[in-house]
């Protein structure tokens, strides 16, 4: 079958065609797309788990558990999520995969929506696991499909890096039969699993044994070619390549070597440069197969050129036109230059309830007052801009308590926290029950509105009288714990309780409950659809 895919969705159609079971992740962009495409195509199976988890850490050690007792996972998030789960996702390096594993890691070089342009491959080459970057939907979709075959064969997970520009633009992919595979019995060894230093530095014995097997795969990857021709070589990179076959065209004299699959092919990249008396790196992100070409003394008479020689921009995305001026081509015009669009800066929606908790929240501190406030990542950050003007800081997910207790501590008042439901469960609860425990002088405002609203709409686990209750449980005094809601014609009554609980010399947590905008539009076009269709 051939069909029409965003990199993401040839990604997850990828998984599905590989026999997996479950599919674990937590909403961002540019990944998102991975998993609403596995739950969309798996709706009516009962053969594949796929639900969004708590938040990225947990998501990994889901996929992992489905790994140990031998069933094929598939685990998706974008490349700060990494970071999240960074600490289970390093020991499975050691612990092994049992069932396939495959990491689906989508980066965001030019920061779309992003706080950093971190670059995956590094990752995977810290964990010195196996990586795919692919250069188009097709190799997503096929290099996807390997990447479980390879887990199994080696017993590590698989990492495949998408970028931004991959994850959501569309092409033709040919898609193969779905593979049956039977799945495994459970992983039998508990030394394998149970990572006592005894066990884990026999573990990392045998990934180093590994690294060999893993460079000869990389060697012989079908995935990675190389062409010998001119004097003029060009090592090229995941999407890096289709950049420079757009510049070059077909019909051109220069040496090339793609490289999808990873470790660094070593044989490949000598080949190319004894071949070669000048040698370009395109790659997309950071200059990680540049690095290890120069090494500390670099190639010597080679002239080697990419983003550390300026070659190349260190950030932002590659383009065509980039590339083509890194290579030295004239790059005609392709029609006169539009006229630059009025910029219009990204705004909360109109009727959105964050609108109204952060009004009360600015008129409650009102006065003389220089308030410190510490927000978090979501689509409330926006605030940050006028006419709110209400967010002081935001660098990643669950930091606004945090830092609130440290500025606390410090002696800075009046602080006010504010972040999500969603980012409240994701990883804001550590450091409330911190806050509780040692009663920190701050308000905590929990912007309730019932969904994972920056990233589509998707679903919270707790939300309303529940999410009071646990708050309530993780011991913030429960006469500190308020609930409001966000309306125009209940502004007077909030700004005085928001006031009221600032005021109060100790901990305080506000919980702002009003459904998302969004939501509740879809689920009134739900209903009236229901409601024709019944009728």
């Amino acid at each position: 079958m051939r069909e029409l895919l965003l990199g993401d969705e040839a990604v997850g159609l990828g998984a599905i065609d590989a026999g997996i079971s479950g599919s674990f992740a937590y909403p961002g962009t540019p990944a998102t797309e991975i998993m609403e495409f596995v739950q969309a195509r798996t709706a009516n199976s009962d053969d594949i788990v796929a639900r969004w988890s708590a938040n990225e850490k947990v998501a990994y050690e889901e996929a992992l558990g489905m790994s140990y007792v031998g069933k094929r996972s598939l685990l998706s998030m974008k490349h700060v999520g990494l970071n999240v789960a960074a600490d289970p996702f390093m020991s499975s390096a050691l612990t092994g995969a049992n069932g396939g594993l495959v990491v689906a890691i989508a980066d965001d070089p030019g920061m779309h929506s992003s706080q950093n342009e971190q670059d995956t491959r590094y990752y995977g080459h810290f964990a010195q696991i196996p990586i795919f970057e692919p250069s188009d939907q097709q190799e997503a979709y096929d290099a996807t499909r390997e990447a479980f075959d390879l887990s199994e064969r080696f017993k590590v997970p698989v990492l495949v890096r998408m970028v931004t520009r991959l994850s959501h633009s569309r092409g033709v992919v040919e898609t193969q039969p779905v593979a049956n595979v039977p799945p495994k019995a459970r992983a039998s060894d508990w030394r394998e699993w149970t990572l006592l230093p005894v066990n884990a530095r026999r573990r990392y014995g045998r990934l180093l044994d590994l690294q060999k097997s893993f460079v000869d795969y990389a060697e012989n990857s079908s995935f990675n070619e190389l062409s010998l021709r001119g004097p003029k070589g060009i090592i090229a990179t995941g999407i890096g390549y289709h950049y420079v076959r757009e510049a070059l065209g077909d019909d051109h004299g220069h040496s090339m070597l793609k490289i999808t699959s990873y470790p660094v092919p070593v044989n490949l990249v000598r080949q190319l440069i004894d071949h070669c008396s000048e040698i370009f790196l395109i790659e997309e992100g950071f200059p990680f197969v540049e690095r290890q070409l120069r090494g500390i003394c670099g190639v010597p008479g080679k002239s080697i050129h990419g983003k550390f020689d300026g070659t190349l921009p260190r950030q932002g995305e590659l383009s065509t036109e980039l590339v083509g001026k890194a290579l030295g081509l004239p790059m005609e015009e392709t029609g006169p230059r539009p006229a630059p669009m009025p910029s219009r800066p990204p705004q909360l929606c109109s009727g959105c309830p964050h609108c109204d908790s952060y009004k009360a929240i600015v008129d409650a501190v009102g006065g003389d007052q220089d308030p410190y406030f510490f927000s978090d990542i979501g689509c409330y950050t926006l605030a940050a801009l006028p006419p709110h003007n209400a967010v002081d800081t935001c660098v990643e997910m669950g930091a606004s308590i945090g830092m609130a207790i440290g500025a606390a501590k410090a002696g800075a008042h009046p602080i006010v926290s504010t972040l999500g439901d969603s980012t409240l469960i994701h990883s804001g609860l550590s450091s409330l029950v911190e806050a509780a425990h040692e009663d920190v002088n701050m308000t905590v405002v929990v912007l309730d509105n019932a969904t994972v609203g920056m990233t589509g709409g998707q679903e919270v686990y707790i939300t309303g009288d529940d999410l009071i209750e646990l708050i309530r449980g993780l011991g913030v005094p429960r006469e500190h714990v308020v609930r409001i809601e966000p309306l125009a014609k209940h502004h007077e009554e909030n700004v005085a309780r928001i006031a009221a609980e600032i005021n109060h010399r100790g901990l305080s947590v506000i919980v702002s409950n009003r459904a998302c905008i969004q939501v509740k539009r879809r689920v009134a076009q739900q209903l009236k659809k229901q409601t024709v269709a019944t009728t």
